[in-house]
């Protein structure tokens, strides 16, 4: 239904949005806060330069879980702030 009405889109923005805290689990997402998910990129507030370091390290791991979550390459890339 949501293809038929051109929600496609926004509807997998969304999503992505929900499974964050699932994909990454409890630490990671109390050290961070999604800003924004557009055109393939996701933005990712961390609440500190040591976190950032570490998701960095572990960006191609979190991409890949995020899009097998979304059953979909919907997230081309993580930029942590």
């Amino acid at each position: 239904m949501c293809k038929i009405l051109g929600f496609t889109e926004p509807y997998q923005q969304f999503k992505t949005l929900q499974i964050w805290k699932t994909v990454v689990g409890e630490a990671i997402s109390a050290a961070t806060s999604i800003e924004r998910f557009s055109n393939g990129e996701l933005f990712i507030r961390v609440r500190n330069p040591a976190w950032r370091m570490e998701l960095n390290f572990r960006k191609q791991d979190i991409l890949k879980k995020v899009n097998e979550a979304l059953e979909s390459p919907m997230v081309n890339d993580i930029i942590f702030k």
